[in-house]
């Protein structure tokens, strides 16, 4: 009997336990990871106090995994025991929808969550398909790639799917931990970039991530002296906004795109989307094919999450740092099972 060590919550806002558990054993195309890094995403917390739906406990978060291959089943393919990989928010999919076939895995209907309906990273092994296990490349510093896997693939996906262009003007809201990343990916693509944050104490540090200037996300007044300016702006919290005073620094034809989890309806008048032909759009986590590429520009660019470092051991102060809001702007749990 094989026995995984994780640390689970066992209800609604309650403290992470020691939790060991058995797999079962592993599918002829999984591979074994065993965890060396994991970012702490929001959407663990959201699992963890049951924010989006209810939560079936126990779950063992944790979906922005680095580590290491240490056993592959019979029909895993082109991967290999020893070699470090990174695992996002997808642990499977069916492979033969036509989604998955015209490589858009993540839209997949029977996609796997890596921390929904099994156990995710915050363990010192996780498995997954051999597809959604990917190579880290070696100019990216493992201690630190991990939140790649689910925030940076969340906001980079936006300007592939959109072909976001170097000479457009791009405006990100919330400089956060999907926000920061997405400034650092909008300079490197040569884009104009505008950051928007409630937090003043946020506008120097969004300037030194790569921003151009900064602007108030709820000053309604400052909002509009950037009427008509955007082409592209990007949502990467989950607050309730000034909808209407966003959409209005879009450019004619401008786009608001969503990678934001907002639970609360969002109130939007029409006119000011009709009148200038723009639209509103969201986007989940990517496919394996975007993740590696997404990997591949952090590479070449010298693009990296900019995080703190936690012992796994002391998982429940991690949580409760973000919780806090003073995260800057990633978390990484250090495995430390001994």
């Amino acid at each position: 009997m094989t026995h995984f060590r994780g640390w689970a919550a066992h209800s609604k806002t309650a403290p992470l336990e020691r939790l060991d558990f058995d797999p079962g054993p592993l599918d002829a195309e999984d591979v074994e990871i065993a965890v060396e890094y994991c970012g702490v995403c929001h959407s663990d917390l959201a699992m963890v106090d049951s924010e989006w739906f209810p939560t079936s406990y126990p779950v063992v978060p944790g979906h922005e995994v680095v580590g290491t291959i240490v056993a592959v089943g019979s029909n895993a393919k082109g991967r290999s025991v020893g070699q470090r990989v990174g695992l996002g928010w997808h642990s499977k999919s069916c492979l033969h929808c036509n989604f998955c076939v015209g490589g858009e895995q993540n839209l997949c209907g029977k996609r796997q969550p890596t921390i929904i309906g099994r156990h995710g990273g915050f363990a010192d092994k996780v498995r997954a398909h051999w597809s959604w296990a990917l190579p880290i490349p070696e100019a990216l510093d493992p201690a630190a790639a991990g939140p790649l896997m689910c925030g940076g693939g969340t906001a980079f996906l936006p300007f592939v799917i959109h072909d976001i262009k170097p000479t457009d003007k791009v405006g990100v809201v919330g400089i956060g931990g999907l926000g920061h990343l997405a400034v650092k990916f909008a300079k490197a693509w040569g884009c104009d970039v505008t950051a928007f944050t409630s937090s003043p104490s946020k506008r120097e540090e969004a300037l030194a991530l790569g921003a151009h200037r900064t602007v108030s996300s709820v000053d309604v007044k400052e909002l509009k002296a950037y009427a008509g300016q955007l082409d592209f702006l990007l949502v990467t919290v989950g607050a309730s906004l000034e909808w209407d005073a966003l959409i209005g620094t879009l450019a004619p034809k401008g786009r608001l795109h969503m990678v934001g989890v907002v639970t609360e309806a969002m109130k939007v008048r029409t006119s000011g989307l009709l009148s200038w032909q723009r639209s509103i759009s969201a986007s989940p986590t990517p496919s394996p094919a975007t993740l590696g590429k997404m990997m591949e520009f952090c590479a070449r660019h010298g693009i990296a999450p900019q995080v703190e470092h936690f012992p796994m051991s002391k998982v429940n102060d991690a949580l409760d740092h973000l919780r806090s809001g003073k995260a800057r702007y990633r978390v990484v749990l250090d495995a430390d099972f001994v």
